[in-house]
């Protein structure tokens, strides 16, 4: 696990200082503490930070083919590289290094832009090849590895691991893209391939892009999707048997390290599968990490214990203080860009724990959007089966007035929660499913712009983004389509976000068995029933892992990994909100609805409401402001 940076220049030859490239190279130090390698030649400078997990003695980068016409700088795993490397000698390439980097310079020379189809893993990488006058990147298929690039007046390309090191470049400029503001404030975070400024953008996970000198630069060009086909007849036993081998093998590939190896432990399924499949491949003890709260209203930890127990792990716990929300200003510095998801904080100490111990940690990320865990596509489909029964033309005029009539009743019991409900009746699937997981609906955000934004984004709204998504879906199958958005959205822009930043933060490489493209193609082909059956979630992952976990952890509520944040904004964080929310900094930007921000904030701190989302969007928002001053 690593950190890359590099400068392209895209009209001639110039030669880039030294100094800047290690500036911008060394500014993601963190997520490469062990060594800085840098490249230049005319037109061309390459950074790597490196964290040293596979070879540590020759793996050194900017890594370079047999001539030293090809060379790489490469983020990430390829977990079958020992597959590809008896591949490529066959074809004539001669290997002195033990590292999967040496793979994808032979790789790129054998088979050109499809390498990446060869590739199993999770990736972001920059191939210069001088004799092409080329430069390739490309990100893995789901996305575990973020990109960043842009374009500078002055025709140089510049791309990191970070945002940071984009925005390090003098020649920036940080002007504030409003459709991202709306996405953020719809999402709680800006959905690739946006970045917060205009003129920066994030490769797409399952992208690659080529330039060439002299040639304008073309649009990312996808190499891979998932197809939702749900037509395996496989029997149910069958089914169960296969899912237990193709998680072992999943998590087998991703057990080589010569390094300290261990995973994180919630008590969650996802953990818990991972952890069992793990003791039962390993000779060795498991090491565990896991963190508890101190409210008992948030803590697994009893769970992760009960797990860590039946495999005799080395488990480690750490309690950590309910009131832990003292990074804010540090995640605002680490995610360069507005992140809104506050289980950032006990992800972040996780990774802190984890690192004492570890230096790579395989985790259950992935698992709700492949094996169908979340509440929210349960009640979807609930919500699907009463759209079906009226067509659109019907159900909007209908159900949007009752919507808009029903008062929001955040204070009463949750059967008469209804006005959500009835406004999601009145949509079309798509549309249903970015209202039920948005941190702030459209009405709401309607509401917190100022008119004059609202002229600025000129009738965008984070919508396009999934009606873009759900045109490539393939599938109208109501579980399929939303676990297709996921992919695209929020598995992308929230979850290995929120993984890459916390743990890179730490210089922890955290691995992704759930996330194998393999084993997510696979469970594209199983009937929806196989992942939702009747009201239980992750069904299929269940009845895999009854042989192997407790009954109380498969079958219990799920909990998450979240905070008290409504309680926080009323006591220890109430002054801290009110002076960003009401304060000069978001007023300054012209965004927003001064009386609207009021309202929010009163209402919730007088504990008439529970505002607590946007009011932590918000307040992550004045944060990231913050950190660009």
């Amino acid at each position: 696990m690593c950190g890359i940076s590099g400068l392209f220049d895209t009209l001639g030859r110039r030669d880039y200082a030294p100094e800047l490239i290690e500036r911008i190279n060394n500014i993601q130090s963190h997520r490469g503490p062990d060594e800085a390698g840098i490249h230049r030649e005319p037109g061309l400078a390459f950074g790597h930070r490196r964290l040293s997990i596979i070879d540590l003695a020759t793996g050194q980068q900017p890594l370079f083919n047999e001539d030293g016409s090809v060379c790489v700088v490469f983020n990430g795993e390829i977990y079958n590289y020992q597959e590809l490397v008896p591949q490529l000698e066959a074809l004539g390439h001669r290997f002195h290094t033990r590292s999967d980097t040496e793979v994808i310079v032979h790789a790129w020379e054998s088979w050109g832009e499809a390498c990446v189809e060869r590739f199993r893993g999770m990736f972001a990488f920059a191939v210069w090849d001088r004799n092409q006058q080329t430069l390739f990147l490309a990100r893995d298929r789901l996305g575990v590895k973020p990109l960043h690039y842009a374009l500078l007046d002055d025709g140089s390309f510049i791309f990191g691991s970070e945002l940071k090191v984009v925005t390090a470049h003098p020649a920036f400029r940080r002007a504030i893209d409003p459709l991202a503001v709306e996405e953020y404030f719809a999402l709680g975070y800006v959905a690739d391939p946006r970045c917060i400024y205009t003129t920066a953008r994030k490769l797409p996970s399952a992208h690659t892009l080529t330039l060439r000198r002299g040639i304008p630069i073309p649009a990312p060009q996808a190499y891979w999707d998932v197809r939702f086909s749900l037509d395996n007849p496989i029997s149910e036993a069958d089914a169960l048997s296969e899912l237990e081998q193709r998680l072992k093998e999943s998590i087998r590939l991703r057990m080589i390290a010569d390094v300290p190896l261990g995973a994180f432990l919630s008590g969650g399924v996802d953990s818990s599968a991972v952890v069992a499949m793990m003791a039962e491949i390993s000779p060795q003890p498991v090491r565990t990490c896991a963190i508890g709260f101190k409210d008992p209203r948030f803590n697994e930890s009893d769970f992760a214990a009960m797990v860590a127990g039946r495999y005799r792990t080395e488990h480690n716990l750490d309690i950590v203080d309910s009131d832990d929300f003292d990074l804010i200003d540090h995640l605002a510095w680490l995610y360069d860009e507005p992140y809104a998801d506050s289980s950032a904080i006990p992800t972040y100490r996780v990774c802190q724990l984890a690192r004492r111990h570890v230096t790579v940690a395989l985790s259950g990320d992935g698992g709700d959007e492949s094996f169908g865990g979340y509440r929210r596509y349960r009640l979807h489909l609930l919500e699907e089966k009463a759209r079906s029964a009226l067509p659109l033309a019907l159900r909007r005029p209908l159900f949007g007035a009752l919507g808009r009539l029903y008062p929001k009743a955040d204070w009463a019991p949750r059967p008469l929660r209804a006005k959500t409900t009835l406004q999601a009746l009145a949509f079309d699937p798509v549309e249903a499913y970015l209202h039920s997981i948005s941190l702030q609906r459209a009405d709401e955000r309607q509401r917190l712009y100022s008119p004059e934004f609202k002229r600025q984004l000129a009738g965008y709204s984070a919508l396009d983004v999934f009606r873009a998504h759900a045109a490539n879906a393939g599938t109208d199958d109501p579980l399929a389509l939303i676990q297709y958005l996921d992919y695209k959205t929020w598995l992308v822009g929230d979850i290995n976000t929120k993984v890459d930043r916390a743990s890179m933060a730490h210089s922890l490489e955290v691995r992704e068995p759930l996330m194998d493209h393999a084993l997510v193609e696979w469970l594209a082909t199983l009937p929806s029933h196989t992942k939702i059956h009747g009201q239980e979630g992750k069904w299929l992952l269940k009845k895999a892992m009854e042989p192997h976990l407790p009954h109380e952890v498969l079958y219990r509520p799920k909990m998450g990994f979240s905070v008290p944040l409504a309680a926080w904004l009323r006591g220890p964080l109430a002054a801290r909100a009110r002076q960003a929310i009401l304060g000069p900094r978001l007023a300054e930007t012209g965004y927003f609805n001064p009386q609207t921000l009021r309202f929010l904030l009163e209402k919730h701190q007088s504990g008439q409401r529970d505002f607590s989302a946007p009011l932590w969007s918000l307040l992550m928002f004045d944060a990231f402001l913050g950190n660009t001053h």
